[in-house]
């Protein structure tokens, strides 16, 4: 059985990429680390235990790591998934309590414990992960593959022109975690837009089920949406988390995918978390190229499987 970390900062989209894992058969999970970012430590911390609560499968241990970004100050998304992360709408009130305080040293252990053999789901900024790797970089490279949901891909950044909201946390977290040789692959915002995001009538549908959890989905999203009509003006929610774990569960929705030299920008302020993404047209050889990047998925299948786990 395939054995993971999930490293997450857990917003409203986090939250549903977690149901995922807790529902797969396929997969044990080691350990839930939350790091800041869509919110505080302590909220993204309270939310993937209420999380595990609602889901009502495995408990996996819960550790919390790091508070603030490697460098910067912390820069948080309350506005697009509300003041808790999850909607806003008061349903975080989780019996569960963590495990630990430790998330880096517990990551380190797990992977010393399982050589070649631990796949990390990271699905926000990868602070933890980078001080895991500077704390102790030969132990991290027996990571069997690290799957993160980040960067703009091929596409423009979504909280700056050219910066995705993942890696614009903590950049120079990235930076490190792209350069420490461990096997990495991409999912990029721009492939979790359009056709891969939830349109009214798959909302509506899963609002109006029967399934609790389906409805937990939905409500915890709502302000997602909103922002979404206000912003995009489409009725819609994209949900870049639950692609990124698709990606690691369902490798059959993967359509397209390169390999690449990703090089974080985290000098230039413009810049800033930008990551640029270089197939080999641009001078770097096969040999500099340190990630897998998708560029494209059945976001029908995707969609199909990830409605059906919800609502059974």
């Amino acid at each position: 059985m395939r054995k993971f970390i999930i490293d997450t900062d857990t917003g409203s989209d986090d939250a549903i990429a977690l149901i995922m894992a807790l529902k797969s058969k396929e997969i044990n999970i080691e350990a839930i680390t939350t790091v800041c970012g869509n919110i505080t430590l302590e909220q993204a911390t309270l939310n993937a235990l209420m999380t595990i609560e609602v889901t009502d499968t495995v408990k996996p241990p819960v550790f919390s790591g790091s508070s603030k970004p490697l460098k910067r100050k912390l820069e948080t998304a309350e506005g697009v998934h509300g003041q808790d992360g999850m909607g806003g709408k008061g349903l975080i009130h989780p019996t569960l309590k963590k495990t630990g305080s430790n998330a880096v040293e517990k990551i380190l252990s797990i992977v010393e414990e399982n050589p070649g053999e631990i796949e990390i789901i990271t699905i926000g900024p990868v602070t933890n992960l980078a001080q895991a790797i500077l704390e102790a970089p030969e132990t991290m490279k027996k990571v069997k593959h690290i799957y993160s949901m980040a960067t703009g891909g091929f596409g423009p950044g979504n909280v700056t022109p050219v910066a995705e909201f993942n890696v614009y946390v903590d950049a120079e977290a990235f930076d490190i975690m792209l350069r420490s040789d461990i096997p990495i692959t991409i999912a990029g915002f721009d492939i979790c837009i359009g056709d891969a995001a939830f349109n009214e009538d798959e909302i509506n549908f899963l609002r109006s089920s029967e399934s609790s959890l389906a409805r937990f989905a939905m409500d915890i999203n709502s302000q997602k949406i909103e922002w979404n009509i206000k912003t995009y003006n489409r009725y819609a929610v994209n949900l870049p988390d639950p692609v990124a774990m698709a990606v690691a569960l369902w490798d059959d929705i993967v359509i397209e995918k390169v390999e690449a030299h990703c090089h974080t920008c985290i000098k230039e302020e413009a810049a800033y978390g930008q990551v640029i993404v270089d197939t080999g047209k641009f001078g770097n050889k096969t040999e500099d190229f340190n990630a897998v990047v998708i560029k494209s998925i059945d976001a029908d299948l995707y969609k199909k499987r990830l409605i059906k786990l919800l609502v059974d």
